[in-house]
């Protein structure tokens, strides 16, 4: 018997997968007022039908690691089958003025960020007023005080006072960029755990080292986090631990696993890709032994379509130190390397994130964040591909072309594990990162068969291609595999304001 209600969104016959419960099956799923109303055998009928016949119906994914914030940079993640894009490893301040500046962006998936600890830092130590902007973080990277200099009690007072009023004003958390400020005290750490303790939000964090090799390595900065975590019992993420544990991912990974075994609450991300991107005067690429630290050279930076010579990389730090590159520091191609990222992703208790940087664009010799609005973007912008194809990559390759992982498991780390990180913290995701009655209606119909990645690093903002449908509280952001450029803005992604 056909159920009478008439819905606004059906989806009908497709394979629906619910990581949550482990449901797996062919059903009809009716959306109404941006819910899920119905999963069903029954027939149902809606003002739009989506024909879901051979398809996966599945949560729209959650990127809980992006730092571009314009409209363009959205686009690409929708086009991979994300619906929700948080700046949280990062973050930004004042947070206020962020949530003031998307909400006029039409912006077509949900959106979030944390509160930024090195902002404060930034704020405190050079005495420039804190802005929400990529631009912001990539100007202050010339000069090095708040990099490198122990805060004293005063300014430790300043920077957790810049954080507590993100906090107050709705942040989802605290990004801790601890790579970028290495300098800071591990007290300074501690005392922003305690802070996220206190507003019981977690925190996401680039560890402060990353180098493989002992002393100031990327294993004793994993155990700082850890040892916060366990001394406040805050959730701490650790943002792209691929990247950050280098070639010393198996005892990384074998520590982190450790500190969840024994109960401590610690979550971690990562990406499919062997470049990393980053300004190009980050305090990992200074001092006088950090091509021997990173095991790198000048000549593994990327900018726009070309490699840098060692040249060029001088110039570029001396007089643009803040200019974003592509930094290679793992070749798929070789198998040994291969194996070290797929470890990262493999791994069962890690969520997959993006990392997506800011579509850029050479002016005048200069380059500068794209802010327009043109959709495909231009030819000449500057990104890395994982901004717009790191989630289509998990389908295409991990799942579908070798086979290392089961459809189910990507789907509930690219959904499902990304949710469970934030909703103790953030009530709205508890209605996320699922594909049952009662949830918000962030859905994907999509052919495992179509999923295509046409991003590269010559090509970086290349749309991924193979998501039919992406619903975003019910509304189509892509209709039939075409992004749609007028959809109702998404949802902020915010806790309660106090301030």
């Amino acid at each position: 018997m056909p159920v009478s209600t008439e819905f606004d969104v059906v989806i009908l016959n497709g394979r629906v997968i619910d990581p949550e419960t482990n449901f797996d099956g062919i059903r009809n799923v009716g959306v109404k007022d941006g819910s899920i109303s119905i999963i069903t055998e029954k027939d149902i009928q809606g003002t739009k039908t989506i024909d879901a016949t051979g398809k996966i119906v599945s949560p729209g994914f959650i990127d809980l690691h992006m730092h571009g914030q314009n409209i363009g940079a959205y686009r690409l993640q929708a086009t991979q089958g994300v619906t929700t894009a948080l700046e949280l490893e990062s973050g930004v301040l004042p947070i206020n003025d962020f949530y003031e500046a998307q909400a006029s962006k039409n912006i077509p998936i949900h959106y979030g960020a944390a509160a930024a600890w090195t902002f404060g830092r930034i704020a405190t130590f050079t005495g420039k007023e804190v802005e929400a902007t990529a631009e912001y973080f990539q100007g202050a990277q010339g000069e090095s005080n708040w990099k490198e200099e122990l805060a004293n009690p005063e300014q430790l007072e300043k920077i957790l006072n810049e954080v507590e009023t993100g906090l107050k004003q709705g942040a989802l958390g605290i990004g801790v960029n601890a790579g970028y400020a290495p300098g800071s005290g591990h007290l300074e750490y501690y005392s922003l755990a305690k802070l996220a303790k206190k507003y019981n939000v977690g925190t996401f964090t680039h560890v402060r080292f990353m180098k493989g090799v002992e002393r100031d390595n990327a294993f004793e900065a994993f155990q700082e986090l850890i040892a916060n975590a366990a001394a406040t019992g805050v959730n701490m993420h650790i943002c792209h631990i691929n990247s950050s544990s280098q070639k010393d991912i198996h005892n990384t990974l074998e520590l982190y696993e450790s500190a969840k075994a024994n109960g401590i609450s610690v979550t971690a991300g990562a990406y499919p890709w062997g470049a990393a991107s980053t300004v190009v005067k980050a305090a990992m690429f200074t001092g006088p032994t950090w091509k021997a630290d990173m095991e790198t050279t000048e000549e593994a930076f990327q900018l726009g379509k070309k490699r840098l010579t060692k040249a060029e990389f001088d110039d570029l730090q001396a007089n643009q130190p803040g200019t974003i590159i592509v930094w290679h520091f793992l070749d798929a191609a070789k198998p040994a390397e291969l194996a070290l990222m797929d470890a990262s992703i493999l791994h069962p208790e890690t969520i997959i994130e993006s990392d997506a940087m800011p579509i850029y664009q050479s002016k005048d010799g200069s380059i500068g964040v794209y802010t327009g609005v043109e959709w495909p973007l231009p030819a000449d912008v500057i990104n890395h591909p994982r901004s717009g194809a790191t989630f289509t990559k998990i389908l295409q390759d991990y799942v579908r072309e070798r086979k290392l992982m089961p459809l189910q498991t990507a789907i509930k780390k690219m959904s499902l594990m990304p949710a469970q990180t934030m909703e103790d913290a953030v009530p709205q995701m508890k209605k996320k990162g699922r594909l049952q009655v009662g949830m918000d209606a962030d859905i994907l119909v999509f052919d495992l068969k179509e999923i295509k990645v046409n991003a590269t690093y010559v090509d970086p903002c290349r749309a991924s291609e193979g998501m039919s449908h992406v619903l975003v509280m019910g509304s189509p952001v892509v209709e039939n595999g075409v992004l749609l450029l007028d959809t109702p803005p998404a949802l902020p992604i915010r806790n309660a304001v106090t301030e």
